[in-house]
């Protein structure tokens, strides 16, 4: 599914899957008004989910200010459902934001420039 700046998609099935999600230049309101109930319905069966989400944001250009609002929503309302967050990007800020990020969030955060390495992290049972 994709909107203008952001696509994503569930990849695996049962219990062994993670979420894909790509974001090409700036994210909007009407990104999130599409997003986020596409992933609550992807995952409405899911019992108890552990998410692993793989973030490609290589081209990424921030947020409008509602976006960044509805970002915010978005991760206090289902962060107790992430496992691990791969983020994938060659941006440096973006890279501290991601290490930055791990000591806060409840769920492990790691940041790569190589998407291969970034699926190879989140499929590891072992992080």
């Amino acid at each position: 599914m994709k909107t203008n700046s952001i696509r994503f998609e569930m990849i695996g099935s049962g219990k062994e899957f993670y979420c894909y999600i790509e974001v090409d230049g700036k994210l909007t309101h009407e990104d999130y008004e599409f997003f986020i109930p596409s992933f609550e319905s992807a995952i409405q069966h899911i019992k108890e989910p552990k998410i692993d989400l793989l973030i490609n944001i290589e081209n990424f250009n921030g947020w409008e200010i509602q976006a960044a609002w509805d970002d915010l929503k978005f991760s206090l309302k289902h962060g107790k459902e992430f496992n691990k967050l791969a983020v994938v990007g060659q941006n440096r800020l973006l890279e501290y934001s991601a290490k930055i990020s791990a000591w806060l969030l409840p769920y492990d955060v790691k940041f790569f420039e190589d998407i291969d390495r970034a699926k190879k992290w989140l499929l590891n049972n072992n992080s």
